[in-house]
């Protein structure tokens, strides 16, 4: 009997114990696994330089080649905040000045109406609209907090600066020497297990590499789109919009609406010269039809032809880990949800397939193609 459950309880032995030494090493491990991420996403760019651009022929074109990664990749994440951040901050002291009251004043009417139809249900309205403007723009789009947000980055710039020259330092490494990750975990596992080790880092590095490339394609789809549709409608910062909406969106369920919502707050904040009543709000039902109609194509079109062989994991599956990251760690559980849950499923499918449950967890994976 012990000699039959003896792995199952070293093996869960081995779990806490690495489930402690993460947790006390947070963050040098939280910098390896983003760095890991930096190497897998531009992975293909290295591809590109060794063998298409033929750096592999020179003494120093693997250091070159991760060079130029790592510039490639840290110069589109600095573009992107470059044309962004300034651009939020500046609509957010504009929306601070708006007046909400106006607003409610020229939806009195249907709001009333509104009021009207829950008094009969024997609801009791809660604030008024104008209440709920301010609180909403008062929390996330107040300049002061905003101020407050980038003053604290600048107090823990130091540790900033140390985290970013680590991921840099890492990241750099694993693009040159690319099995150095692969390596180093290897070498900290029994001999008898480095087989299986072996495969389950390839197949989660395949898995991952494709995952994040599909993300990215379909957030140039998305900005594409929106950009488009939101241009002709005549908004002078549909491109915007768009990026927001493309990064947020990483957020499974609540990232579209947050996108949504940010891309209803510019359009008002962009044209207070105009008649909320007549003319704003017209244009804010345009606004969430082109959503609404990028959401659907990136539902039943875009994700399952983008990410239909990349998780191999059924939509019922994706949307329990999902809730299950919200509840462990918030939005970013939910971020990190699937990534996690990918691993996940490898490690069982090489250590414990004796199992049915595992078995038919990781049933699709057996045929996923490479």
């Amino acid at each position: 009997m012990w000699s039959e459950y003896r792995k199952y309880f070293l093996s869960g032995i081995g779990i806490v114990l690495l489930i402690f030494i993460i947790g006390y090493f947070s963050e040098v491990v939280s910098y390896v696994l983003i760095s890991w991420v930096i190497s897998m996403v531009g992975d293909p760019i290295q591809k590109f330089l060794l063998f298409r651009f033929k750096l592999l022929k020179f003494k120093f074109g693997k250091s070159l080649a991760a060079l130029i990664t790592l510039f490639v990749v840290f110069a589109a994440l600095g573009s992107i905040l470059w044309f962004f951040v300034p651009v939020v901050i500046q609509q957010a002291v504009i929306l601070s000045k708006v007046d909400f009251n106006s607003i409610s004043l020229a939806l009195q009417e249907p709001i009333e109406k509104f009021n009207t139809w829950l008094r009969t249900l024997g609801l009791e309205p809660g604030p008024s609209a104008a209440e709920q403007l301010k609180t909403l723009v008062g929390n996330y789009f107040d300049p002061a907090r905003l101020s407050g947000f980038f003053g604290n980055l600048l107090n823990q710039a130091g540790h900033l600066v140390i985290g970013v020259f680590s991921i840099v330092f890492i990241s750099f490494f694993f693009l040159k020497e690319r099995n150095l990750f692969k390596q180093a975990v290897i070498s900290a596992v029994p001999t008898r297990s480095v087989k299986k080790v072996r495969i389950v880092i390839e197949e989660v590095s395949n898995l991952l590499t494709r995952y994040f490339g599909g993300i990215i394609i379909q957030m140039i789809i998305l900005i594409i789109l929106i950009t488009g549709g939101l241009a002709m409608l005549g908004l002078s910062n549909a491109l915007l919009i768009a990026v927001f909406y493309a990064i947020i969106n990483i957020i499974p369920y609540v990232g579209p609406l947050i996108g949504a919502a940010f891309g209803c707050l510019l359009t008002i904040s962009s044209n207070l010269e105009l008649s909320f009543y007549d003319q704003i709000l017209p244009l804010l039902v345009n606004v969430l039809i082109v959503f609404g109609i990028v959401k659907l194509l990136d539902d039943f079109i875009i994700q399952p032809f983008i990410f239909s062989k990349r998780v191999q994991a059924h939509p019922l599956e994706i949307f329990l880990v999902i809730m299950i990251g919200a509840r462990i760690n918030g939005i970013l559980g939910m971020v990190l949800a699937i990534p996690t849950y990918t691993i996940f499923r490898v490690i069982a499918k090489e250590f414990l397939s004796e199992f049915k449950l595992i078995r038919k967890m990781t049933g699709d994976l057996e045929g996923k193609e490479e």
